[in-house]
């Protein structure tokens, strides 16, 4: 058992400990996928979608194509993926052009393709192609009104949905007849699929009331062409019905709780009980400290 000697330096372990264990080294497994007649294209989005990207290259047995949209200054060099920065936690017109290319490239795909899509946190944000008669600045707006409102991430994903041309499975839609296999890290309480970055590749199951109400309990501005878009058919999500989910499938390769009692272990080792409060505080920091207290 190591005795704590220095202690800004055990934090700081604790820290990079917890962050390991959500790093996708290791934990991306392709064995169980068969490389396609066809083309593969990798689409990854997020904080880690660089890092994601590189583990698929890296070990990938077939020839593969694709797209990695992160976050400015999260970049890597890779060799066959092309790295793509945007802004986050605003959408900014990098992300808006990224995202149309992403678009277009699933949209070429057959039924001999395969899609795998790589996705972490920061995945909304970066993926800002805003769904038809909406403009970047509705988006803009609207995200950075529920930033500031206090909802939740589930709420703010659910409203985030219905405004894009690709969350809310939307991209896997987009990519069928072609098979598509989702490759996940959570950031959200829960680990629910539909809401880390907004489910791309999986159904929505909330619908455009829920997203007026939500607007609504916050006492958030709607822009007109917003609300007009929010009481459309055409802004309902896909349905789970629909062949792309049915045949596709997820695996989630890391956790905030896999983060959490990583560092609890390395607490341990060190001779200290540590008491995990979990996985599902969210909120402003002042908030949660205040209550915490």
């Amino acid at each position: 058992m190591k005795k704590v000697t220095d202690p800004q330096a055990f934090l700081c372990g604790l820290f990079d400990t917890a962050v390991e264990a959500a790093s996708p080294a290791g934990k991306i497994s392709l064995d169980q996928i068969d490389v396609p007649e066809g083309r593969t294209v990798i689409i990854a989005a997020g904080k880690a979608a660089a890092s994601m990207a590189q583990e698929v290259e890296c070990n990938w047995t077939g020839d593969l194509e694709g797209i990695a949209l992160t976050r400015y200054e999260h970049g890597l060099d890779l060799q066959k993926i092309r790295v793509i920065e945007a802004g986050h936690p605003v959408p900014d017109e990098d992300g808006e052009k990224a995202a149309a290319e992403i678009l277009e490239l699933v949209r070429s795909l057959t039924e001999k393709d395969l899609l795998i899509f790589l996705v972490s946190g920061g995945g909304s944000a970066l993926l800002s192609l805003p769904a038809e008669g909406l403009t970047l600045d509705d988006k803009k707006a609207m995200n950075k009104a529920l930033l500031k409102s206090g909802a939740s991430i589930s709420e703010i994903n659910t409203v985030r949905k219905k405004l894009s041309a690709i969350k809310g499975g939307r991209l896997a839609v987009e990519a069928w007849p072609a098979k598509t296999v989702t490759y996940m890290i959570s950031d959200v309480p829960g680990d629910d699929p539909s809401v880390i970055a907004s489910g791309p590749t999986v159904p929505d199951e909330t619908t455009c009331a829920e997203d007026l109400a939500i607007l609504e309990r916050y006492a958030i501005d709607i822009p007109s062409t917003v609300r007009e878009h929010l009481q459309s058919v055409k802004a309902e999500p896909p349905t789970g019905a629909h062949p792309a989910f049915v045949a596709g499938w997820q695996s989630m390769i890391a956790t905030p709780q896999d983060a959490l009692q990583a560092a609890a272990g390395k607490a341990r080792d060190a001779g200290i009980e540590p008491l995990i409060l979990g996985d599902s505080i969210e909120g402003e920091s002042k908030d949660v400290a205040a209550v915490m207290a």
